[in-house]
């Protein structure tokens, strides 16, 4: 045990802030999210390797406080913070024109045959089919349920 101690009787903050550093950057290259709870662990071990008293201290003292922290941050990203390891798009309708249309509210153009006819939607008209098939009149105001291609699927608002 005295070779051990001799190693790393000295852990100050600064290792505890490398090894961050280094769990961060390889956590960069692979994106896994998981070291990045350990590096957060490794950052909040520094803290308390500065501002605890000598005895808690000691490297047995600080390595404790690591593995615990590594652990609970690690179940907290795996659990609560589960989320961030879901890729999202910037936006959820960026290069989808027609799915920005639900829900957009509108007026007929002309009178609706067969359950089909034309909508505006601000300054554009849209070929638009009804959704159940009916055949609402000139200027009826209209509510996009859904898309079908480049036809809007319509209801009444």
């Amino acid at each position: 045990m005295e070779g051990i101690s001799a190693l790393v009787w000295p852990l100050t903050a600064w290792h505890w802030l490398a090894l961050g550093l280094i769990l961060l950057s390889i956590e960069m290259a692979v994106g896994t999210f998981d070291l990045l709870w350990i590096a957060i662990a490794a950052g909040i071990t520094a803290i308390f390797a500065a501002i605890a008293p000598a005895g808690l201290s000691d490297w047995q003292g600080q390595l404790i406080f690591f593995a615990v922290a590594a652990v609970g941050l690690f179940v907290l990203g795996r659990t609560v913070f589960a989320g961030m390891r879901q890729m999202v798009g910037d936006h959820p309708t960026l290069n989808r024109r027609m799915d920005r249309t639900i829900g957009q509210r509108g007026v007929t153009v002309g009178a609706f045959a067969s359950g089909m006819g034309r909508v505006k939607l601000g300054d554009t008209e849209w070929s638009a089919e009804t959704v159940d098939g009916s055949n609402p009149r000139d200027g009826t105001a209209i509510i996009v349920a859904e898309t079908a291609g480049n036809v809007l699927r319509i209801k009444p608002a």
